[in-house]
């Protein structure tokens, strides 16, 4: 039952803009502040939306760019999940793959060495029969008698050849006995040979046979005179047991400085001529050691 006091007051729109329009602001010309903001209100669909977020947070509609659309925040997380886990298997079946790589390399690359070597000792076969591969050891063609002689040879040529083996001796004269020459033409070939080898130390009196731009010798500072051009630094003699030979030391090359009576030994040194004899010049490629220099047991 209705209270005959309760009373409705329904005010129209056009009462309703009229109270409104007596509280608007006038500006000082007398006119009305129209105030141009829109008035924002949410939809029904924004309303119903905002329930769900707020009573649901599963079913928080996410818009994104690094949200999967159209999933949940649950379901987001599982697909996540699964890509990481598919790439970490991916991922440790492509380093499976690798496992072993280095040694297969490795291999790869000694079994390219090998046939490399073998084409060419079987090119220069053509020169030197015993170079080819297929070939027997030479020393197997010996009789007892010339093998027990070459071997002793090769035993005392290796005490006179450094960086030379014995076993590496015993094969060049093998070659040579092999090949027809009788034992002591033989050693004096192989001597000959493997004294003046590129990378070894030769004797001063043999720099005048050796077939070669660049050598390595080992001397005493005989004497030292006055460079004749400023390009050059020094001047002098170097001599060893087998002779003598001139030796220039230019600016360039920046070289430690050297003096009468110092044991040398220069690699590297370049072979040329002078006044019709062989001399050698130190250039920035060649080297030059001091045996004796700064020894503690001379103090």
């Amino acid at each position: 039952m209705s209270s005959n006091n309760a009373s409705r007051k329904v005010v129209s729109v056009d009462e309703q803009a009229f109270e409104n329009a007596d509280e608007q602001t006038v500006d000082e010309d007398g006119f009305a502040v129209v105030d141009e903001t829109p008035e924002l209100a949410a939809t029904v669909d924004q309303e119903k939306q905002a329930k769900v977020d707020a009573n649901h947070p599963d079913g928080i509609a996410e818009t994104s760019a690094d949200r999967i659309p159209g999933v949940t925040l649950e379901q987001e997380e599982r697909i996540r999940a699964r890509e990481a886990e598919r790439e970490r298997i991916r991922s440790r079946a492509e380093l499976g793959t690798q496992d072993g790589r280095e040694k297969r390399t490795r291999e790869v690359a000694a079994a390219g060495s090998r046939q490399r070597r073998t084409r060419f000792q079987t090119r220069a076969a053509s020169v030197n029969p015993w170079a080819d591969p297929e070939r027997a050891d030479p020393r197997a063609e010996l009789t007892t008698d010339q093998l027990a002689a070459v071997n002793s040879e090769a035993a005392r040529l290796a005490k006179q050849l450094a960086g030379w083996s014995r076993a590496a001796i015993a094969r060049r004269l093998g070659e040579a006995v092999a090949g027809g020459r009788d034992l002591t033409s033989a050693v004096v070939r192989v001597f000959e040979a493997l004294e003046t080898a590129p990378g070894q130390v030769i004797p001063i009196g043999t720099l005048a046979d050796v077939d070669r731009k660049e050598v390595s010798i080992a001397g005493r500072v005989k004497t030292l005179w006055d460079p004749s051009h400023p390009s050059i630094a020094q001047v002098g003699l170097i001599a060893d047991d087998s002779g003598q030979t001139r030796v220039t030391v230019w600016q360039k090359s920046d070289a430690p400085w050297i003096a009468e009576g110092d044991q040398v030994r220069i690699h590297g040194a370049a072979r040329n001529w002078y006044e019709g004899r062989v001399s050698l010049a130190v250039t920035g490629w060649s080297t030059i050691h001091f045996p004796e220099r700064d020894r503690w047991w001379d103090v």
